[in-house]
């Protein structure tokens, strides 16, 4: 595996404790960088951390991404112990498992979008002002290759993945002549724990539109993330990155 110039950087990735957020982090230390991991899960970030310290400085903060001060909180506590913020991740997303959109619960919607969108906009909200501050920053969110398509019995999903390549398209363009890149990425199915929440007719479903015909591995997404969060990446910002196995080629 390659590794990026990352040394001396502090990256924060939400839901980092697992998946995608989990392989990320782990190449991010064996590229140099210092990691901050945040989740709403204390007992795996814990064991999380205790497996990643090995490679490098690990710290966690226990985060509810859709409440502005317990974002704060987090934010603050990462430069105290880092000493900066110079990349953040968004990995942090859940399913809400599937249904029409007209079977779905409204408090299933909301909890869906709060996380996944709002969450997003939070973090930004918070980390981007200590960015403009370093003159330097690279933020990736991790949407979904749904927030393109629109998959059939999860519009609640596909609605914040859809909207958080928005959020990354303004974002982008505000940030734009200040060295702070924002770009997205759109994984297909992954082999993560998030399958879990899902039917196995869905997986089926998501599994049949891949042409490589095969779920996408943790490794191979970090890959892409964490070269959008070097400085490798220089004259990229406000765009949407495939990783769906060559089933979304736009």
């Amino acid at each position: 595996m390659n590794q990026l110039d990352l040394n001396n950087r502090a990256v924060v990735i939400t839901g980092g404790a697992r998946g995608i957020g989990y392989a990320v982090a782990q190449r991010a230390l064996r590229s140099g960088a210092s990691v901050a991991l945040w989740d709403i899960d204390g007992e795996r970030l814990e064991r999380s951390r205790a497996e990643l310290s090995e490679l490098g400085q690990v710290s966690t903060e226990i985060v509810e991404l859709t409440q502005e001060e317990s974002v704060a909180a987090a934010t603050q506590n990462t430069i105290e112990q880092h000493g900066s913020i110079d990349v953040l991740i968004n990995s942090a997303g859940i399913t809400g498992g599937n249904g029409t959109t007209w079977e779905l619960a409204p408090e299933v919607w909301r909890r869906v979008i709060d996380v996944n969108l709002v969450g997003t906009y939070l973090t930004c909200r918070a980390i981007v002002p200590q960015m403009l501050k370093q003159g330097y920053g690279r933020i990736v969110n991790i949407s979904s290759v749904a927030g393109k398509e629109g998959n059939p019995n999860a519009s609640h999903y596909s609605a914040s993945k859809a909207g958080m390549i928005g959020l990354t398209k303004s974002l982008a363009k505000e940030l734009a002549t200040r060295n702070i890149l924002v770009n997205a990425v759109t994984p297909a199915a992954a082999k993560t724990e998030i399958l879990a929440s899902m039917t196995q007719q869905h997986i089926d479903y998501m599994l049949s539109k891949i042409p490589m015909n095969r779920l996408l591995e943790p490794d191979e997404a970090a890959s892409l993330i964490l070269w959008l969060s070097s400085e490798d990446c220089a004259f990229s910002t406000g765009a949407v990155f495939d990783l769906s196995g060559g089933r979304t080629t736009y």
